[in-house]
């Protein structure tokens, strides 16, 4: 058994032995110790946020700095073609022209003229490659120089983001300090934390993660919910209608993987909100979805709240785990030929619109 292992089998044990006496779960808590849990569990992810940003510079100096090498050796490519260009065009002007018509005058017969001619058109296509691959190069100098550009604005944009996590960081830790200092029992807050921490990060971002994983999948195979339900999909003037009814979907869910039994789905007015609880965990998520024709026509999932053990994760968590694994579904991969243009959830129903695309 390695180490690495061997630490985190220990870390999980000692954390059962401490959930033995304390339940993390919001329904059991005072408004001070929810405030303060989900401050933490807040600082938890935003730390985890910005390391993932710091590892996304890194990479992106390493591309910036390659790219730079890259516009100096093209740099470099571009002037030695140009001075052979240069020169070639200058030789011909100024000398191999009157050269090569002196030539052809004197021939004295077609043999004779015709190797002239041969000699022009192989000088001709030796300064045409020549131009051709200037040409090439001082393209391929423009495409480097809008990737160093975009890949400026890239670390700008993560640059600002990372001052923005930091900022938001220090603001909650000031609040879990002050919450901490006015608290009758200290100890005790401190030591939720330190379980919530341990069990959000050896346990419950696993779980959360390994659930998304399987909607996901799930999700993928959307184009077999029309072959078990038909009568879903129907025809008008303006194209069709796909239908999906709440209790179809997690019939369809539940189908897909043993995990997602644990999870009950309901459409609500404009949102999916998703519900599960096993063993000490218990997952909330609520969604929406929207058109989306870039880069191909999809009905997208967006992930508006999600709530671990009663404790709102915040929105950097959401994000990744949207970027991390895609709930939505094509259309194209149900019925060949159509598009979304308009996604509706109704009490207990979700209503996309299709129309054949061209």
């Amino acid at each position: 058994m390695n180490r690495n292992f061997m630490a985190i089998f220990l870390s999980v044990l000692l954390l059962f032995n401490l959930l033995q006496t304390h339940q993390i779960h919001a329904a059991a808590m005072s408004d001070e110790e929810l405030r303060i849990l989900q401050d933490s569990l807040s600082i938890i992810e935003l730390d985890r946020e910005i390391a993932r940003i710091e590892i996304q510079q890194e990479e992106a100096h390493r591309s910036a700095n390659k790219l730079q090498l890259e516009l100096e050796q093209k740099n470099e490519q571009i002037h030695r073609s140009r001075e052979q260009a240069g020169k070639r065009l200058a030789a011909y002007y100024m000398g191999e022209r009157e050269s090569l018509m002196a030539a052809i005058l004197s021939v004295n017969s077609l043999k004779d003229f015709f190797a002239v001619m041969d000699y022009y058109q192989i000088i001709a296509e030796r300064d045409r490659d020549i131009l051709d691959a200037y040409k090439s190069e001082y393209a391929g100098i423009k495409a480097t120089k809008k990737k160093i550009d975009n890949l400026s604005i890239e670390l700008a944009g993560m640059k600002e983001n990372l001052l923005k996590q930091k900022a938001r960081i220090s603001e909650l830790q000031d609040s879990v300090q002050g919450v901490l200092s006015a608290s009758s029992d200290p100890e005790k807050l401190a030591a939720l934390i330190r379980e919530l921490g341990m069990y959000w990060e050896n346990v419950g971002l696993y779980e959360v993660r390994r659930y998304f994983r399987e909607l996901a999948s799930a999700m993928a195979d959307f184009p077999d919910f029309l072959q078990d339900h038909k009568e879903s999909l129907t025809s008008d003037r303006s194209g069709y209608t796909l239908t999906v009814r709440e209790e179809d979907l997690n019939s369809f869910l539940h189908g897909k993987s043993q995990l997602l039994k644990d999870m009950s789905f309901q459409f609500e007015n404009g949102l999916i909100i998703a519900k599960g609880k096993r063993d000490s965990l218990e997952l909330q998520l609520e969604g929406s979805y929207s058109v989306e024709n870039d880069p191909e026509n999809c009905i997208k999932f967006h992930v508006e709240r999600l709530i671990f053990n009663g404790l709102e994760l915040p929105d950097t968590t959401r994000n990744e785990l949207e970027q991390d694994f895609d709930l939505g579904f094509y259309p194209k991969k149900i019925v060949p030929f159509v598009e979304a243009t308009e996604a509706a959830i109704s009490e207990g129903t979700l209503k996309v619109k299709l129309k054949l695309g061209l």
